[in-house]
């Protein structure tokens, strides 16, 4: 038993056997929070996520789990709310500034790079606490690229990941039944196979958010009728 371990768990701080527990607890909220997944398909990127709409009087439309940041990369979050919005808004304010420094696009992992280095910070100094968000970024550069952002600032590039509650449940469905240039309707119904084997089948199109790029188009959000075809 290591003595004041308080001081370990409130602060920002290694203890003893080489963990941060600010950061542990942040990636517990990660995994409490609802189901996202990104997928790299034929040509362009895939997000699908699920909206935990617990109050029966909320408004659907007021609640987003994926976003546009620029026209050729989105993003979607597992976690808590506030966070995910303000890391949201981040990756936008760096993309559109790339943009109107240097005339380009950014790529794709030099913006995951970008917010993983933004996210660091709050695991080194006292007084912060770690983002309580996993992000999911993907987008079109080279090539479709998608990265995962955790807590702990790591980041790393997948073919199909899932963030949140149902991680596990998803993750053993996409080892599965994922492949190389899935088309993006192909993509769009594993992804609801997914969602639907988390949440017990209880999806409608006021808790799924469905955005890509696909191919020279820019980033496009579904809207409800084209939900309701892959329920």
């Amino acid at each position: 038993m290591y003595p004041n371990v308080q001081a370990y768990d409130r602060g920002v701080m290694f203890n003893p056997d080489g963990r941060l527990f600010q950061v542990e607890y942040a990636k517990e909220a990660v995994r409490k929070g609802a189901t996202s997944i990104g997928l790299v398909i034929k040509d362009g990127i895939l997000f699908i996520a699920h909206k935990n709409i617990s109050d029966p009087l909320a408004v659907p439309e007021t609640i987003q789990k994926v976003f546009r940041i620029d026209s050729h990369i989105g993003t979607t979050y597992s976690g808590m709310v506030s966070d995910g919005l303000h890391l949201v808004g981040v990756a936008r304010s760096n993309a559109q500034n790339h943009r109107m420094l240097f005339s380009e696009t950014k790529s794709v992992e030099a913006l995951a790079k970008d917010i993983s280095s933004y996210m660091m910070q709050a695991t080194m100094y006292g007084g912060m606490r770690p983002y309580a968000v996993s992000m999911l970024l993907g987008g079109i550069d080279s090539k479709p690229r998608l990265f995962e952002i955790e807590p702990g600032a790591s980041f790393l590039g997948y073919k199909a990941d899932a963030i949140g509650v149902g991680k596990k449940i998803a993750t053993d469905i996409l080892v599965k039944d994922y492949k190389d240039n899935m088309k993006l309707e192909d993509g769009i119904d594993l992804g609801i196979k997914i969602l639907k084997k988390v949440n017990e089948g209880k999806l409608s199109t006021e808790n799924i958010d469905i955005g890509y790029i696909y191919d020279s188009e820019e980033y496009t959000m579904l809207g409800q009728s084209e939900i309701a075809k892959y329920l």
